[in-house]
């Protein structure tokens, strides 16, 4: 997993899959971060991620959570057309900002 802090911003270098098996340690290396950086801005990456399942949209959602009660906010960037359907049928895309470009 990839992190990169600027200020009070992180960004998160998802992997190929984000489900079950690593949504635990996402979670916990996340929350970490937040917690030690004083993070008020994330940036979920989905550049290199194929697959995503219940589990990835709980670790958004919780990530959110937390950092809506200090003011901050929550963006996604480098969505597939996959990706981009399972957020819209989750309802993410009501309450995360999506940050479009082209992929070509």
């Amino acid at each position: 997993m990839k992190y990169q802090v600027q200020e009070n911003c992180l960004t998160i270098f998802l992997p190929k899959e984000v489900d079950h098996h690593n949504a635990e340690e996402i979670r916990r290396s996340t929350d970490n971060l937040i917690e030690k950086n004083h993070i008020k801005y994330i940036i979920f990456d989905f550049l290199d991620t194929d697959f995503m399942d219940s589990s990835g949209i709980g670790v958004i959602m919780g990530r959110y959570k937390m950092i809506r009660l200090i003011g901050g906010q929550v963006w996604v960037v480098h969505t597939n057309i996959r990706i981009k359907k399972i957020l819209k049928m989750s309802g993410m895309t009501k309450i995360i900002q999506i940050y479009e470009e082209d992929r070509s």
